[in-house]
């Protein structure tokens, strides 16, 4: 079954997903930041092992690779759009994204 390409729907898709991904990528850097603020700084909120912190950052790190792979596809062919943020064009299906 061949999809009906909708432009306008197909860029305000990408927009959102770009928006979605720039939060994420802020929201994991404050909490890394806040991670390593505790790990050098013990005793800042009481008692916390520096293994729980670092677990915490894996933790971190895995759900911001794990949302990506998920919201960082193209909106027409559903392809992984790689490293670059400010795409244009999905390499896969030529589909213009902005």
């Amino acid at each position: 079954m061949v999809k009906k390409r909708d432009n306008r729907q197909i860029m305000r898709d990408f927009r959102l997903r770009q928006t979605r991904q720039f939060l994420a990528i802020g929201v994991t850097l404050v909490l890394l930041l806040f991670f390593t603020l505790i790990y050098k700084r013990v005793d800042f909120f009481g008692e916390v092992s520096k293994n729980t912190i670092f677990a915490a950052q894996v933790v971190t790190i895995a759900a911001f690779i794990g949302f990506s792979s998920v919201n960082w596809r193209c909106p027409y062919c559903n392809k992984y759009l790689g490293s670059n943020i400010y795409r244009r064009i999905c390499k896969r299906c030529g589909t213009r994204l902005s």
